[in-house]
């Protein structure tokens, strides 16, 4: 059986490195699929069998980058990794400075060139292995990356520049200059843009450590002794009773069951204001108790909290890639063999049209020094990582990426009715069948977890009525209601369920069954043995928010449409108070699906649902958003799941891929204009005309700030209001 491995890779340098592992671990036996990403540093391969992940991480290893086990331990590499960067950075100025002083100080002597020479090599050898080791392996897996340029590019200067020092009668005297001060300085420019580009980058994703930092890594447990133990969050079991008091950080997802107090849910929701949770109410990991003393009941073990379903959803989005980003990939995989043979041919024209040997080496190095295929590498997946943050802090979590080039031109919204533009919690206010009869009616229904089933189960508690349960089956029929399979043969759901199984209803009862259905409300009918023993009215209440999204909606010319498995009066009741146009009602879930097909014909179409039943519709639209208070199934077959359970959720993630997606064509188009513009200026294009040549020193300042440029970009992006 097929196993998916995730491991965190540290060290990569640009998009070509994450490249380069792919190629190389696709290669091996038994590994079916490889997907590395470099903005966010994680490896996602699919293997024959778990057998194989110490080769992979060998393979990955021999590369030249490291494995991290987990996040935390990625973290403090990469923090290493920046350190050390900040270091080598400031040990190749110090060199540099040192070189141009001597370079300036007057006539060249021999002890002064073998100074200049000898830092120069520390320069080049210590403070710039690390391109030198990367671009070494990637030339023997046939790779070619940033690292093969910048080595290429310095050790020509300064190979170049040694050959001057010693042999110089065998070079023409126009052509005995040294570059050792050119190729230490471009060390330097580089390291200052690896160094700004990784804190960038660890800026972009850290809202992923500020969810990771949230969870509390131990937790008070209340023993039946009164005595409260420190227990690590990883060993709590469910039904441990945890203690948390005021400033602390809720440990665990659970019920209140002692105390009260105001908690704060910003960093999970997005909302601004503590809100006040009492005994009864459930509580999440990560959230803050502000001012008061808890007892909370532990319902889920710490892999399952809300918090650790985000940490694992936005790990797995950001390995996502969206096609815009794989046409980036494809452009940069080709671009460094591309600029290695522009720079040789650059060199020959030089030769051929001056007979300029030195400035043809010249232009040649600042061709291969001044291309940034990094930028193109990064323009995608750093604008992504930076908008799963901005839409986890509001609330949002995209699960797939993909979506996010798409939903801003659907035409269609879809909205499952009950819990998506109402809140789902129904309530029975009106029924006209007995208490001895709505008893056997209720114990079926407590078998179902459907909203319809749970408010006939709290009316008949409310009556005092006893439920009493049976170990008989009973058949929960999507979009019809529910039947038990016993001598009793009670139904309970819509007329065309009852009329199935050949049940006569009044004349006289269908008459307040239409007026209850008139005034907009829900209805169920019940038998008991084939016969018809009356009818239980239901209501539910809009969500405040739903007629302002379906206004805003239409605004933007996208056409709201309501599907509901309630009948037709309920459902145009709600739609008219809304002023949605189309409706369909009393659809069963196969139909919502083949609704979606026929208007997915004529444009994009974006579901909203919260159901079961809602998860194929969830799967085939377009664009499909889930409720977080809705069922597990649904939220697993949604594309985005909203936190809040707010509709303007859905504004706001449509908001957020109109920035993103401007973000993303921002940054193509910077990386793609730079790389147009630089590299014919490199080559020399503008000397027969203006006289003008760059330096490859020049060409180094201009490379690191363009990746860097493109980072900050996309950073900007965390600060949109959506």
């Amino acid at each position: 059986m097929q196993k998916n491995l995730k491991l965190n890779i540290a060290g990569m340098t640009c998009v070509n490195c994450s490249n380069a592992i792919e190629r190389a671990v696709k290669k091996m036996d038994g590994v079916v699929e490889a997907k590395v990403n470099f903005a966010n540093a994680t490896g996602e391969f699919i293997v024959q069998d778990e057998s194989i992940r110490p080769k992979i991480e060998e393979k990955i290893k021999k590369l030249g980058y490291e494995i991290a086990k987990d996040l935390g331990e990625f973290e403090k590499k990469r923090a290493a990794h920046i350190k050390n960067l900040r270091n080598n950075f400031i040990s190749a100025t110090i060199f540099s400075a040192i070189i141009m002083w001597l370079e300036m100080s007057g006539n060249m002597s021999e002890p002064k060139a073998f100074i200049m020479l000898f830092l120069a090599l520390i320069t080049l050898a210590v403070c710039g292995k690390d391109f030198f080791i990367h671009a070494l392996a990637a030339l023997k897996n046939r790779n070619f990356d940033m690292n093969v340029l910048v080595a290429l590019g310095t050790s020509m200067a300064f190979l170049y520049s040694v050959f001057v020092f010693l042999a110089p009668n065998l070079i023409p005297e126009n052509m005995r200059h040294m570059y050792v001060s050119g190729s230490a300085m471009i060390i330097t420019f580089v390291l200052l843009g690896k160094y700004l580009e990784e804190r960038s980058k660890a800026k972009a994703g850290d809202y992923l450590k500020s969810l990771m930092d949230m969870s509390p890594k131990v937790a008070l447990v209340l023993k039946p002794d009164g005595q409260a133990v420190e227990t690590e969050v990883a060993n709590l079991k469910i039904g441990d009773i945890v203690v948390v008091k005021t400033g602390y950080n809720i440990p665990c997802d659970g019920v209140i069951i002692n105390g009260g107090a105001e908690i704060d849910t910003s960093m999970l929701t997005g909302e601004s204001l503590p809100v006040y949770k009492k005994m009864g109410d459930e509580v999440n990991a990560g959230t803050v108790n502000t001012n008061g003393y808890l007892n909370i009941k532990v319902t889920k073990l710490s892999s399952q909290t809300l918090l650790a379903q985000i940490l694992n959803l936005l790990s797995d989005a950001s390995t996502k890639k969206m096609p815009i980003s794989r046409f980036a990939d494809r452009v940069a995989n080709i671009f460094v063999p591309t600029v290695i043979v522009i720079s040789f041919v650059t060199f020959l024209v030089w030769i051929a049209f001056t007979g300029n040997a030195t400035q043809g080496v010249l232009s040649a190095i600042c061709v291969l020094i001044i291309s940034c295929p990094c930028a193109l590498g990064l323009a995608t997946p750093i604008a992504i990582i930076s908008s799963l943050s901005l839409g986890a802090k509001n609330g949002i979590l995209v699960k797939n990426p993909e979506v996010i080039e798409i939903i801003h031109t659907a035409k269609y919204a879809i909205f499952d009715k009950t819990g998506t533009l109402t809140h789902g919690k129904i309530s029975v206010n009106f029924t006209d069948i007995d208490e001895e009869n709505l008893a056997p009616i209720a114990a079926i229904e407590a078998k179902s977890s459907h909203p319809i089933s749970k408010a006939i189960v709290e009316y008949a508690a409310s009556l005092d009525i006893k439920i009493l349960g049976n170990e008989s089956g009973f058949e929960n029929i999507a979009g019809r209601g529910v039947r038990s399979l016993d001598e009793n043969q009670i139904i309970v759901g819509n007329e065309e369920f009852l009329k199935e199984f050949k049940v006569e209803i009044p004349n006289e009862e269908k008459e307040k069954i239409l007026k209850a259905q008139n005034d907009g409300n829900g209805v169920v009918l019940a038998s008991i043995k084939g016969k018809y023993v009356g009818c239980i009215s239901l209501s539910d209440t809009l969500k405040e928010s739903a007629k302002e999204v379906i206004d805003e909606l239409k605004s933007r010319d996208i056409t709201p449409v309501m599907l509901t498995g309630d009948n037709v009066f309920t459902a145009k009741n709600i739609a008219g108070k809304l002023g949605i146009e189309q409706v369909f009602a009393g659809v069963m879930p196969n139909e919502k699906f083949e609704i979606i097909q026929r208007l997915q014909k004529e444009a994009r179409v974006i579901f909203v649902g919260d159901g079961i039943n809602d998860s194929p519709s969830l799967k085939q639209a377009d664009v499909g958003i889930a409720m977080s208070s809705g069922a597990d199934i649904a939220k697993d077959a949604g594309d985005i799941v909203l936190i809040k359970n707010d509709l303007k959720s859905v504004l706001q993630s449509i908001n957020l891929a109109k920035h993103t997606m401007k973000t993303i064509k921002e940054n193509l188009f910077w990386a793609f204009i730079y790389n147009l513009i630089f590299i014919p200026v490199a080559a020399g294009v503008l000397y027969p005309v203006f006289g003008l040549v760059l330096t490859p020193v020049y060409g180094a300042v201009a490379m690191s700030f363009s990746s860097v440029t493109v980072v900050l970009n996309s950073i900007r992006l965390r600060f949109k209001k959506i």
